[in-house]
């Protein structure tokens, strides 16, 4: 059966450290895809990050690129299999050089948190207690 993927490409400034920022997060970068202006980070097997270089991104598009540490076009959101899993990927990207986004958010059935990656992009972290889902 096809499996749906998304692939997310965001600009970057500097490809090898946000190559460097996501493998310390644990995610794989996919060599086969990667080149000195784009590195293919492996989230899971349906979410692939495209990390582009500006100007390598600037060839997709004829809008002016948006300066993440100032403005917000997109949250991307990223679901975690517990709450221990939220805080363990938030922590992980604070120390890898991120920086935290906001409040975690503890409604009980529902737990997150968010930060900004080493150019300013949104990404939260999400669990849900699966009873919740399930009517």
């Amino acid at each position: 059966m096809y499996q749906q993927m998304i692939f997310v490409n965001l600009p970057v400034s500097d490809v090898a450290a946000s190559r460097k920022f996501f493998t310390e997060l644990g995610y794989s970068i996919n060599p086969q895809f990667s080149t000195d202006d784009c590195a293919c980070v492996v989230i899971s097997d349906t979410i692939i990050a495209m990390l582009l270089g500006k100007e390598r991104y600037a060839d997709f598009t004829k809008k002016e690129i948006a300066d993440a540490t100032k403005t917000s076009e997109v949250l991307l959101c990223l679901s975690a299999e517990s709450r221990e899993k939220v805080d363990e990927l938030v922590d992980a990207a604070i120390a890898a050089g991120g920086s935290g986004s906001g409040e975690a958010q503890d409604q009980g059935f529902m737990y997150g948190r968010a930060f900004d990656d080493l150019d300013g992009h949104t990404w939260e972290v999400m669990w849900m207690d699966p009873t919740a889902v399930q009517g």
